[in-house]
């Protein structure tokens, strides 16, 4: 028997016939009839605005969404992660990347142990390491100064450093490229090795294990290639660092031993970057600049933790997620910051957010009978206006949408930046209140035309304003992403910190790579389908 079923309960029913009413509301009506209401659905922290005004709600839909949160003992469960309970049940793991960024070094307890020393004790030597790679004291085997940094990883191991790096390059040091590995495909170590030089590169092997497949078959290449250039293997621990819980399987490839930086298993590979796999932010941003980034991460952990439900940003977006995913069915949710460097954002939040909450069963196991984690895509502005925007106005598909914008540029030329808050502006606006048809007819629009050119608005977003994109901003807004997929799980009754699904394909390519062999000669046992491309791969079109 399902315990607590979500769509049994009684604020749940509540928010469906609320939908019900809701649904014949329209964005211009509820400006219209509500002077206050930009002000009263915003909330402002520190140079942190977020309006989520342009959203299909009233007043009432949001206390009925925050009496569901209630119902479902966010806090509790909020308090239950925060306090190291194990809230990773199907790993018996704590769920604990806030203790990477506990600036106040206040005690956070697993199995009794305070595990706050040990996490600045990391902290203190990723900070003596990156000094050493940025000042040039830190040599190859060949004595030349270290120019060029390969993070060799997969999933959280590169989508995370890889999106902070990118993000942070304003504050990077130029002398100093980075590079990031991750997939198995030759042609993407191949092209990296095409632009560095063996006697200058140092690479980070970034793998909890030591042993994810990606990640091996990247670093044994790399290994190779190191020794084909020194013809020695006392080159290794010169250009080999590792990002590990697993030290003796990094010493067996030929890593120093003082060169593997630990981070461990109640820390989830895609909430880690605050953990040593940041060990490439910090060489290219420095350490002070890292310790900004944890701040910022930090900062919106005590907002999240401390404020009521009402005013606390992580929450509202999770139930405004909860609002369009299960009552409007709306199955994705786009990410539009508007600047270049968070190029790379919303890919990390697909991994962040459908990793997480991409499950079909609730924690009693039982098969779920309503949706669970949405979509999540999106490009830069103004790029995407030239793309996939026409969708969004004009398609049939309902996609709620997060717009990013900094008020301050970072660089400053001409009247870029403030053409560019035009167009977030005018889009939040359009997907607003649209083009009506009275509003064409009054311009002088042919009337052959009006069909095409109405645009019906209703097209709900949020938006966030940061004052400027710094090392302690960046922090802060991904934080609140972090908890917002939390809440949601919560609320889901699911587990969002384990990743099962992931595992299924990792143990059948492994079987299916010997089969790829010309040498294997054994029966095939796989579908007719999968047969039939193994031997096509083998064979090529000789069939």
């Amino acid at each position: 028997m399902q315990k607590n079923k979500l769509t049994g309960m009684k604020e749940w029913k509540e928010l469906k016939i609320h939908y019900n009413e809701i649904k014949k509301h329209n964005l211009r009506e509820l400006f219209k009839h509500d002077k206050e209401r930009s002000k009263r659905f915003s909330i402002y922290i520190e140079d942190f605005y977020f309006d989520y005004s342009k959203n299909l709600i009233t007043s009432k839909t949001i206390n009925l969404l925050l009496k569901l949160a209630n119902s479902r003992q966010l806090k509790l469960e909020t308090e239950r992660m925060f306090n190291g309970e194990k809230i990773n049940k199907t790993e018996n793991r704590p769920a604990l990347h806030i203790a990477l960024r506990n600036m106040d070094k206040s005690a956070i307890f697993i199995d009794g142990k305070d595990i706050t020393p040990e996490v600045f004790s990391v902290i203190e030597k990723m900070r003596d390491f990156s000094i050493k790679i940025r000042n040039g004291e830190l040599k190859g085997f060949s004595n030349k100064k270290i120019k060029y940094i390969v993070n060799i990883g997969i999933g959280g191991s590169d989508l995370g450093p890889k999106m902070v790096v990118k993000a942070l390059k304003y504050y990077s040091k130029r002398g100093i490229k980075l590079f990031f590995v991750s997939n198995v495909d030759a042609n993407h170590i191949s092209e990296t090795l095409k632009e560095i030089e063996p006697e200058k590169t140092l690479f980070i092997i970034a793998s909890k294990t030591f042993s994810t497949l990606e990640t091996m078959t990247n670093a044994n290449t790399a290994k190779n290639w190191i020794l084909s250039h020194y013809k020695s293997k006392k080159s290794i621990p010169f250009h080999f660092i590792a990002l590990s819980t697993n030290t003796k399987a990094a010493v067996d490839f030929g890593i120093d031993s003082k060169n593997i930086f630990e981070f461990w298993d109640w820390v989830a590979g895609r909430y880690s970057l605050t953990s040593s796999i940041g060990l490439s932010i910090m060489i290219s941003i420095g350490f002070d600049n890292f310790i900004e980034l944890l701040k910022g991460f930090h900062s919106m952990d005590n907002h999240f933790r401390n404020t009521p439900f009402e005013k606390n940003i992580p929450v509202i977006m999770a139930l405004l997620g909860i609002w369009y995913n299960n009552f409007f069915k709306a199955e994705t949710h786009a990410i539009i910051p508007y600047n270049q460097y968070l190029n790379k954002f919303p890919a990390f939040l697909q991994q962040l957010d459908m990793e997480s909450n991409g499950k079909h069963v609730d924690k009693e196991g039982n098969e779920i009978e309503y949706q669970t984690g949405p979509i999540i895509w999106g490009e830069p502005g103004t790029n995407g206006q030239h793309a996939f925007f026409q969708l969004i106005h004009q398609g049939t598909k309902l996609i709620p949408s997060d717009f990013i914008g900094f008020i301050e540029p970072l660089n400053n030329l001409g009247d870029h930046h403030k053409k560019l808050m035009a167009n977030l502006l005018a889009q939040t606006e359009a997907l607003a209140f649209g083009k009506t048809r009275e509003q064409l007819i009054k311009e002088g629009t042919s009337l052959e035309l009006i069909p095409f050119k109405i645009c019906k608005g209703n097209k709900p977003t949020n938006t966030i304003l940061i004052k400027k994109l710094t090392p302690f901003s960046l922090g802060r807004l991904i934080a609140a992403y972090e908890h917002k997929i939390f809440v949601q799980g919560v609320i889901w009754n699911i587990f969002s910190f384990d990743q099962w699904g992931v595992e299924l394909g990792k143990t059948l390519a492994k079987k299916i790579i010997p089969e790829l062999d010309n040498s294997y000669n054994k029966p095939l046992k796989h579908d007719r389908s999968t047969n039939n491309l193994i031997n096509l791969l083998k064979k090529g079109f000789s069939l």
